[in-house]
């Protein structure tokens, strides 16, 4: 018996993504005799490029049903089956990392119809899924989508059972993934270790640090890193002789001390966060009608951007986002190319800026709101986050717009009084890094207090 099955997530770093859907059928090697589809709550956000490629966003998973709600009925549907994915590792993965968040242990053998694929339908230009199946004349539809692509598995499937005549090559190809075993020296550094949030330093056995990351999590990531099968957990789970940490309290702290001590420290296995962590930036430039414009660019270091983006698509949400809230103009924030009247002016949520009818000082004053509250140029400000403790606090001092460092307060009036308040704080560096990861903390956790000072 089979459990062929799809799964759709929110995307994001490595063993940390949800799933948002999940569709299993039960295959008998005939018919399908059951399924399951769902939409899941992943309790986290959708990246921007998942939303582009699914069509599944936040607002829609908000009354669907948690994993916990869901496991009891996935478990039941794939007793006594083989998982069949396209792509199995990947789907099994986040299967099994999903119900390791509840506390079950699941296990399951495994087929993947891209090594099936491989063996049985040699020579194939491409073996994803969407071009494979249109090589073969299988039909598709509601491609991206849980159900959509477990179905096409499905008709896929059939069709290499009916190529191995012999059915020695599915036969041989299953998988029975056994769990990975941790070596008694990871235990130890893991039970050392607290469930804080936090940088955190893997060393050498000289010392040496060879990758600094940052976590709300430090011993379930460092599990994580222990555990996981990609090559630079593995080149990193043979070095490592101790693991120390930073407790910080607030993840914005956390992330700051991260990308300060990565460019310090060069650690050999973060070669990725030595660079530049934005592409996009937003600009604002004036039109020959006074209008104040909004444009998403690539970063460009010779221009002062409003504020900063890690890929184009996550700039083109902030912009959707900003137009519902300041009532702006699509065509003014550069979403729909046009020398008349924008779409949104059309259906009466435009003021009628794109064609001169709202005047520009009305205009350009909620322009200027969106602008002030996402650019901290030339602010003198506090943020004020998570402390370490239930009494502490951490805060984030900016003055004239540039970022000067961290430090922790227990009482109020040390925030209100600007020489104390100075004399707390560790000075940092202030780059565009750090300047791209404060507003971007910002976006994300509208709830944090800021103070202007």
């Amino acid at each position: 018996m089979y459990a062929i099955l799809d799964i759709e997530t929110t995307g994001g770093r490595y063993n940390e993504e949800g799933i948002t859907e999940i569709a299993i059928y039960k295959y008998d090697g005939h018919k399908v005799v059951d399924q399951f589809i769902s939409l899941v709550n992943p309790e986290r956000d959708i990246q921007p490029f998942v939303v582009n490629l699914t069509g599944i966003n936040n607002n829609m998973l908000r009354s669907a049903p948690k994993f916990y709600e869901v496991a009891k009925r996935i478990v039941e549907i794939t007793t006594d089956c083989i998982i069949v994915a396209h792509n199995a590792q990947f789907d099994y993965r986040i299967l099994c990392t999903e119900f390791r968040r509840v506390g079950y242990d699941y296990e399951r053998k495994s087929l993947c119809t891209v090594e099936l694929s491989k063996n049985l339908i040699p020579g194939q230009q491409s073996y994803s899924l969407g071009k494979l199946v249109r090589s073969l004349g299988i039909p598709v539809s509601d491609r991206h989508r849980a159900s959509g692509d477990a179905l096409a598995t499905v008709k896929l499937f059939k069709m290499l059972i009916d190529k191995d005549s012999e059915k020695s090559i599915i036969q041989n190809s299953v998988r029975a993934n056994p769990k990975h075993q941790l070596e008694p020296r990871h235990i130890d550094i893991i039970n050392e270790l607290p469930s804080v949030t936090g940088v955190y330093y893997i060393h050498k056995a000289d010392g040496e640090i060879i990758y600094i990351g940052k976590s709300k999590n430090i011993k379930k990531r460092i599990n994580q890193h222990f555990t996981n099968t990609n090559p630079k957990s593995k080149k990193i789970q043979s070095l490592v002789s101790t693991v120390t940490y930073e407790e910080t309290g607030s993840e914005l702290v956390a992330l700051l001390k991260e990308s300060e001590e990565i460019k310090r420290l060069k650690p050999i296995f973060n070669r990725a966060l030595r660079r530049t962590i934005f592409t996009h930036a937003l600009y604002s430039f004036i039109d020959e009608h006074n209008y104040i414009n909004l444009k998403i660019d690539i970063a460009d270091g010779r221009k002062k951007p409003i504020t900063t983006f890690s890929n184009r698509q996550s700039g083109k949400s902030f912009i959707l986002n900003a137009i519902e809230e300041y009532q702006l103009c699509q065509k003014l924030t550069g979403l729909y190319k046009t020398k008349t009247s924008c779409f949104n002016y059309d259906i009466k949520t435009c003021e009628g800026a794109c064609i001169q009818k709202e005047p520009p000082e009305l205009y350009n004053k909620r322009v200027n709101a969106l602008i002030s509250k996402n650019s901290y140029s030339n602010k003198n400000m506090v943020i004020i986050d998570k402390g370490r403790d239930i009494d502490e606090r951490s805060t984030i001092l900016i003055e004239n717009g540039i970022f000067v460092g961290i430090g922790f307060f227990n009482l109020n009036y040390q925030i209100n009084n600007i020489d104390i308040l100075k004399s707390i704080i560790t000075p940092m560096s202030n780059n565009r890094d750090t300047q791209h990861i404060i507003q971007s903390y910002l976006r994300k956790n509208k709830k944090v207090k800021q103070i202007t000072l």
